[in-house]
């Protein structure tokens, strides 16, 4: 996040008044965090600069309309949330917008199949690329909506009011979308650790 509250005032002061030298100064400070969440939702890298493009555009065009109550990143944050949820919205016709559950969205909390303890590993094979790229796909098979959640929360280090804040939705929505993220993640890596404890 942009840091001291003063600082922010006095670059959101600026940004309005049209100076582009501080724009690319916000860009700078937050174009990293933003590209890394693009490509962890489009898990494309064309798609991510799209993603990252767009939701600069967007940022700039329409400074006059922030009020200040979220952080600067906090609303870049939403515009490419919005923005990734959009493109994959055309490539998957019948996806479904954050918000609550779904009626028919199953309440009930999921239980794990296969629980495995991970202690015994050695840190290398936990950190392994193999291991990584296991952990990406599984974020890929995640729902848009938790993977979403997931990636916020656990990725980009949000706190759960602001995850809340960038998704336009309750605080409890963003806590059971996580644990569900969580649970799956963990379900996909204990059937992989499975075979290596």
């Amino acid at each position: 996040m942009i840091e001291e509250k003063q600082n922010e005032e006095e670059l959101l002061s600026a940004l309005k008044k049209g100076n582009r030298d501080k724009f690319a100064e916000l860009v700078e400070l937050t174009s990293d965090k933003i590209y890394r969440l693009a490509l962890k939702m489009m898990s494309n890298e064309q798609d991510a600069e799209d993603v990252l493009q767009e939701t600069y555009i967007k940022a700039f065009r329409s400074l006059d309309k922030f009020e200040g109550k979220s952080s600067l990143t906090t609303w870049l944050y939403r515009i490419a949330v919005n923005e990734s949820l959009m493109q994959l919205r055309k490539k998957h016709p019948l996806f479904v917008p954050i918000g609550e559950p779904e009626e028919n969205e199953d309440s009930s909390l999921p239980q794990p199949v296969e629980i495995v303890d991970w202690c015994c590993l050695p840190e290398k094979e936990l950190l392994s690329d193999e291991t990584k790229k296991l952990l990406d796909e599984a974020i890929q098979k995640l729902s848009p909506l938790n993977r979403t959640v997931f990636l916020l929360r656990d990725v980009s280090d949000l706190s759960t009011k602001e995850a809340a804040d960038v998704l336009e939705t309750t605080e409890s929505n963003v806590k059971t979308r996580l644990f569900r993220a969580r649970m799956q993640l963990r379900e996909e890596l204990s059937i992989y650790f499975a075979d290596r404890v």
